[in-house]
């Protein structure tokens, strides 16, 4: 495990360095190795501010968490993504992947658009890179649930079709199927 923890607006500390590695480790035996852990603890006025991101096996979990205290904010944080990863975990047991197929990756390009009144053409802004990963419809809405994401993409495991599934804004989920019937 990888555990990297950065201070801002505040002295470095080694006890609270320390303190935040010490959390990590309750976490460590629902992950599967290699792990990276990033910390970012801040000080802002009044408000102590612990932020997490977990990175194990393809799966990406975050947290943040603001008190009056840095220490409560850690363990605030902690318990908000040990709940997070038992409930993963749970269900990715619970869940069988077929195997044999192979993830793709993909861009996503996000286009944007100059000014509302002007007539300009869209261009590329950002270009992301992601790895799709062969998985059930519902361990992608398990995922997007986990990740607070609107959207995913993945190989449907059971008809190997790249699929979209989206987050509506009645709170359901769309899924759009790139295969042909």
């Amino acid at each position: 495990m990888h555990v990297t923890v950065m201070f801002r607006h505040m002295d470095s500390s080694d006890a609270l360095r320390k303190y935040a590695e010490e959390k990590v480790e309750r976490v460590k035996k629902y992950l599967m190795e290699p792990i990276e852990v990033h910390w970012a603890l801040s000080v802002e006025k009044f408000r102590h501010i612990a932020d997490v991101t977990i990175v194990a096996n393809g799966i990406t979990i975050k947290g943040e968490e603001q008190t009056e205290d840095l220490y409560s904010a850690i363990d605030k944080v902690m318990d908000k993504i040990e709940k997070q990863v038992r409930r993963h975990k749970e269900r990715i047991k619970n869940h069988k992947i077929a195997g044999g197929v192979k993830p793709l990756s993909a861009k996503l390009n996000v286009l944007s658009f100059e000014g509302a009144g002007e007539e300009t053409e869209p261009r590329v802004v950002n270009t992301e890179n992601y790895f799709i990963k062969p998985m059930s419809v519902d361990e992608a809405v398990m995922q997007i649930d986990l990740l607070s994401n609107d959207f995913m993409v993945f190989t449907n495991s059971v008809s190997n079709n790249i699929n979209v599934i989206y987050r509506r804004k009645d709170g359901n989920y769309g899924l759009i199927d790139t295969g042909q019937r």
